[in-house]
């Protein structure tokens, strides 16, 4: 258990560490973080202005879509702990595991945005068309909150389920980009919520989830998915 702990522990450090390059500071300082100048400030005006020539029937994918791509990946952490559950392989605690973390990663993002206070890309540099509206003043970008809760599920899945993670991870990455596509979030943001996430549920994991529920050549989970011998959707 110490051993795994151990292991754990430079998975949140490293997570952390990242997270903190990434953000623009505001620790200790009153006023808003305002971001109009660098890499993520460029690479968001060229993602933004690009988006804003593409039909305007597209744009419900900047807010759909990104719900839609978080509520398949609580999905298939769902599918993966039931199946585990029905077999008795303890796939099942893991997947609950994922669930605390993500839950967790996503406290620890909210409590980052009150303390790094960074403007809304859509407020700091107003010039841009965004695909949605721009959250109201005051609702901080650093980290993004879709980002960290998708980062946390498909990181968990990786570990759990191999195959689903497969599909898990293009997901997470097509979520965060849409956030920066419909204007809400610069890139820094995205990234730094989905290390976030995937280092917080990878952590936990590591700590607490029983060793067979971690899938390695030869297990037998995770239960449900192909050629595992057990039911899957569809499928009898």
């Amino acid at each position: 258990m110490l051993r795994r702990i151990l292991l754990a522990v430079p998975v949140l450090v490293l997570g952390a560490v990242v997270v903190v390059l990434l953000a623009p500071g505001g620790l200790g300082d009153p006023e808003p973080q305002v971001v109009t100048d660098g890499v993520s400030a460029e690479a968001y005006r060229d993602v933004v202005g690009t988006a804003g020539d593409l039909p305007g029937w597209l744009h419900g994918l900047g807010e759909y879509g990104a719900v839609a791509g978080v509520f398949g990946l609580i999905g298939l952490v769902c599918w993966a702990g039931w199946t585990g559950w029905r077999r008795r392989t303890p796939v099942w605690v893991g997947a609950l595991l994922v669930g605390v973390a993500t839950v967790l990663a996503y406290l620890v993002s909210e409590a980052l945005k009150l303390v790094v206070d960074q403007q809304r890309p859509c407020w700091a540099l107003g010039e841009v068309t965004t695909w949605i509206s721009c959250p109201p003043s005051g609702d901080w970008s650093f980290p993004s909150n879709h980002s960290t809760v998708v980062g946390a599920l498909a990181a968990g899945l990786v570990l759990l389920a191999p195959r689903l993670g497969l599909v898990a991870v293009p997901v997470a990455v097509a979520v965060a980009a849409l956030r920066v596509v419909a204007g809400v979030h610069y890139p820094h943001d995205v990234v730094a919520g989905l290390l976030l996430g995937a280092s917080a549920s990878i952590a936990l994991l590591l700590a607490l989830s029983p060793a067979r529920a971690l899938s390695r050549p030869g297990a037998r989970v995770p239960a449900g998915l192909p050629g595992d011998g057990v039911p899957t959707p569809g499928r009898r």
